[in-house]
């Protein structure tokens, strides 16, 4: 059961470096559910249809996903020397941010409370 001591686990787990191109939006103002409905049309295409599917897709999220894999392509191609051509979506998800709470007065004195949802989205890209 024991596999060494925590700091040699730790120290094990990010000796091993993800090398792949990728680009984080931290703190977008849209929840993680709303996220994922535009993440999920694009994972594992090529860039090219990637970009085609997010900028005529109505929602409010696929903007963001756009400028974020407009940014993943331009580090694998000045970072690590890609060819844009060749790039794939490999990996793309939304992890939940903070929320803000706010208060909406209703009637009879009572507060009703307003969730405004955060989330932290990755695009991590791969060549073909």
């Amino acid at each position: 059961m024991a596999r060494g001591h925590r700091s040699q686990i730790k120290r094990d787990r990010n000796a091993v470096k993800d090398n792949r191109p990728s680009a984080k939006l931290s703190y977008a103002r849209v929840s993680v559910q709303k996220a994922c409905f535009v993440l999920d049309a694009i994972r594992g295409k090529d860039v090219q249809t990637a970009l085609g599917i997010v900028m005529y897709n109505p929602r409010y999220a696929s903007s963001l996903v756009e400028k974020l894999l407009r940014s993943a392509i331009a580090n694998a191609v000045n970072n690590n020397g890609m060819r844009e051509e060749n790039l794939v979506v490999a990996e793309c998800y939304a992890n939940k941010g903070p929320t803000m709470k706010r208060i909406k007065p209703r009637a009879q004195g009572r507060a009703y409370r307003i969730e405004k949802r955060m989330s932290h989205i990755t695009i991590v890209l791969d060549e073909r």
